[in-house]
C-alpha cells in the first residue's frame, strides 16, 4: 500500500508539473493540425506563387514546415497577438538544410537559409516593425544589421554554413530586444510571427526546416 501511495505521489507530482510547464508557454504554432504536404493553416504569403515553397511535414510525431526557395525571397508570416511583458520570450526550433550559395547578409547578397521574425504594427504604407533573427552562414554571431528603412532591426543568432541533420532550440527575449533595438521603453502588441528562407539575391537555392513556436514567460 505504501508503494502505492508513493507511485502515485510521483505521477501526481509529475503531472503538477508538467502543467506548471505548459502554462509557463503559450503556443503560437506547432503545425500539428496541418496536412503533411499542405502550405499551413492561417499563414499568408504575399504571392500565391510563394505558397509552394512553404510546406508541412512530418517526422515521427513532430509536425515542422520546410521552407524551400530557389531564386526566391518571400515571407510566410501568421497573425497572432500576445501579452508580450506576461510571454517575453520566443522559443522555436530550426534546421538548416542548403546554404544559399555567396550570401551574406552584410553586402547585397542577403539571402539566408533561416529567418525569424517578431512582427509589430506600424504602418499600413511601409509594413510592421520587426526583429529578425537570422542563421548566417558567414556573419559573426551577434552582428546587429537593420533593413527595410530601420524598420526591420536584424541579429545575427547562429552562424554558420554546414547543414545540420537534428534540430537547434532558440529561446530569445523579443520584448528587451525590441526595446533595445528600436530605443522604446513600453512593450510593442505583437501582430505574429513569420520566417523568410530565401535565395533571390544570390541567384540559388536555399531550404531549412521550422518548428514548434511558442511564447514563454522565460
Amino acid at each position: 500500500m505504501w508503494r502505492a501511495s508513493r507511485v502515485l505521489v510521483v505521477v501526481l507530482l509529475a503531472a503538477a508539473a508538467s502543467a506548471r510547464a505548459a502554462e509557463d508557454c503559450i503556443t503560437i504554432e506547432n503545425f500539428a493540425a496541418d496536412a503533411v504536404g499542405a502550405f499551413p493553416a492561417g499563414w499568408r504569403v504575399r504571392k500565391d506563387s510563394a505558397k509552394p515553397g512553404y510546406t508541412v511535414l512530418r517526422e515521427g510525431p513532430l509536425h515542422f514546415l520546410r521552407a524551400h526557395a530557389e531564386n526566391l525571397g518571400m515571407q510566410a508570416a501568421k497573425e497572432k497577438t500576445w501579452d508580450l511583458d506576461a510571454y517575453p520570450v520566443l522559443a522555436w526550433s530550426w534546421r538548416p538544410r542548403v546554404f544559399p550559395s555567396g550570401a551574406n547578409e552584410q553586402s547585397g547578397k542577403n539571402d539566408s537559409v533561416l529567418a525569424v521574425y517578431l512582427l509589430v504594427p506600424y504602418s499600413r504604407i511601409v509594413g510592421p516593425k520587426a526583429v529578425k533573427y537570422v542563421w548566417s552562414g558567414t556573419v559573426p554571431v551577434g552582428t546587429r544589421l537593420s533593413s527595410n528603412a530601420g524598420n526591420t532591426q536584424v541579429r545575427v543568432l547562429r552562424s554558420s554554413a554546414t547543414p545540420v541533420a537534428t534540430w537547434t532550440a532558440e529561446r530569445v527575449n523579443v520584448r528587451d530586444d525590441y526595446r533595445a533595438y528600436f530605443e522604446v521603453k513600453e512593450s510593442p502588441k505583437p501582430a505574429g510571427i513569420a520566417v523568410l528562407t530565401d535565395s533571390d539575391d544570390t541567384a540559388s537555392v536555399a531550404e531549412g526546416d521550422y518548428a514548434d513556436f511558442r511564447a514563454c514567460r522565460n
